[in-house]
């Protein structure tokens, strides 16, 4: 036949929509065309598919060959495409029989002797099958793809994955030759991987308020800023806090992992199920931490979603781009509009920031080694607008540590990650059977039920807005905090105890 027809998928991020794949086979003088919106990388599998087919030791068709990636609205990009494209010559001059395409899906890059290499988007692109035959009563499509990337997308429930070294033996496979019939890859052949480790609290010295303040920020999904001079152990603890949030559920760790999967800094199969942690250069653009370019792509804060996002140096960014980061935080999302496109990205990380006092470092320092005036140390703290710091939940100071303190470290180890990440669980586990979501992502009326403490936690909750002047969302972020201290306590109603603890995650900082 003239005509064949192959099924892939595109590596949209966060999702990954078909793409149907026509080759036509014409009289006329020999040529190759690809149409359906191919960006430079599509068009050049023209010279790939034509080498590694010859290689491989099949005929080339002399004829007029063009090529449909469907739907024609939808651009496509990377050379995943290679593979259906030679596909569809295949079974259209006849080599491999047409019906042997069918429930099948396919993707990968071709090198010129017919290898095929590692993709990215292996693991979206059967989350994009699952997702879409999940409420279907078609039948499951099979996925060949890369053997390099079989791992990853053998993670997906339900769907047989299977992977091709070459082109030569994925074309013997559907071919039928008794010999060369490829295996389906099993999640179950994956459980002997080792991640790596955490980093552990208990190799942080002293900060006993800094440490709790950690397992609030866990336990609530709470943002967290942590003020403090250099080397007071800012980033150490924020390193920390993946490993005491709670193990990733099937839904969450599936969504974590086509995110990454579709991004351009991939996933492995060593990243299931473990939190993402991204810690951005303060030298970063607005589009690198929100997102943007055309057509939409997902930027650090998405990257992070179900995980934590750190700044490191935050009055070090642009603060165009932190103000970037006013709706994400709020909402959980960040919907991206270009002219001809919108692309809606989860974003509902749990970010964590640290930065000095003062430009120099040392404001506070007993030592006197702080050289800023106060207007310079204003200055510098103006870079945070009031929105912006009205949107952490947590806001502490860490001072340095004294040559004492550093010497001690052995006495006085401290809690290790898996006992606070213990406690973390349990309150996780009361917020998920009360209301269904954590603390942090309650809104007003939902704080007002669940949150409010008793009469003489109430006055001092009030008195203390009225004295730093909180805002309206001020005030509820504190009341959230207030709950989670409160779960973490094993207590029905929050008392004026876990007022006052709250009350002191919100004076760290004030913007002049």
């Amino acid at each position: 036949m003239s005509l064949a027809v192959v099924r892939s998928r595109a590596p949209a991020p966060g999702r990954a929509p078909e793409v149907v794949v026509e080759v036509h086979l014409a009289n006329g003088l020999p040529s190759f065309s690809i149409v359906g919106l191919p960006d430079l990388e599509v068009r050049e599998s023209r010279e790939r598919v034509r080498a590694a087919l010859q290689n491989c030791g099949f005929d080339f068709p002399v004829s007029r060959i063009t090529v449909n990636l469907a739907p024609a609205d939808l651009p496509k990009e990377s050379g995943r495409f290679d593979l259906p494209i030679a596909l569809g010559i295949l079974a259209a001059s006849g080599q491999i029989p047409a019906e042997s395409l069918e429930h099948r899906e396919f993707a990968g890059e071709l090198s010129l002797t017919g290898a095929l290499r590692p993709m990215r988007g292996a693991f979206a692109m059967v989350c994009g099958a699952a997702r879409q035959y999940a409420t279907s009563d078609a039948r499951v499509p099979d996925i060949y793809v890369p053997l390099a990337s079989a791992a990853e997308a053998a993670l997906v429930p339900g769907i047989d994955v299977y992977g091709a070294d070459d082109l030569r033996a994925l074309c013997a496979h559907l071919n039928g030759v008794p010999d060369a019939r490829l295996r389906p890859l099993h999640a179950a052949t994956l459980s002997d991987d080792r991640t790596a480790p955490s980093p552990d609290l208990a190799d942080v010295i002293g900060h006993p308020g800094a440490r709790r303040a950690l397992e609030v920020a866990a336990a609530g999904g709470h943002h967290l800023l942590m003020v403090g001079p250099p080397g007071a152990g800012k980033s150490m603890l924020a390193a920390r806090l993946p490993g005491l949030l709670p193990p990733m559920n099937d839904d969450e760790a599936l969504t974590s992992a086509a995110i990454l999967s579709a991004s351009s800094i991939g996933f492995t199969p060593s990243q299931w199920r473990q939190r993402p942690f991204r810690a951005p250069h303060h030298s970063s653009s607005s589009v690198a931490l929100v997102g943007g370019r055309n057509p939409p792509q997902p930027g650090e804060i998405t990257l992070a979603h179900l995980g934590v996002l750190f700044l490191d140096e935050l009055p070090e960014f642009d603060r165009k781009v932190l103000e970037t980061l006013r709706e994400p935080l709020e909402a959980g999302r960040i919907t991206i509009s270009r002219a001809a496109q919108q692309a809606d990205f989860p974003a509902a990380c749990q970010l964590v920031a640290a930065m000095n006092p003062c430009p120099c470092g040392w404001r506070g320092d007993p030592g006197g080694r702080c050289r800023c005036s106060p207007e310079i140390a204003a200055r510098y703290l103006r870079k945070l607008s009031g929105p912006l710091m009205d949107r952490i939940d947590i806001q502490i100071e860490l001072p340095a540590l004294s040559p004492a303190e550093l010497s001690a470290r052995a006495a006085k180890r401290g809690e290790s990650s898996a006992t606070v990440a213990a406690r973390v669980a349990a309150a996780r586990d009361v917020q998920l059977r009360r209301q269904g979501k954590t603390n942090r992502e309650l809104d007003g009326r939902e704080a007002d039920d669940v949150c409010r403490p008793e009469a003489t936690g109430e006055a001092l909750l009030r008195s203390a807005g009225e004295r730093f002047g909180w805002s309206a969302r001020a005030y509820y972020r504190v009341l959230k905090v207030v709950r989670t201290i409160a779960d973490l306590a094993g207590a029905d109603t929050p008392t004026a105890a876990h007022v006052a603890e709250a009350v002191q995650y919100r004076r760290a900082l004030s913007i002049a």
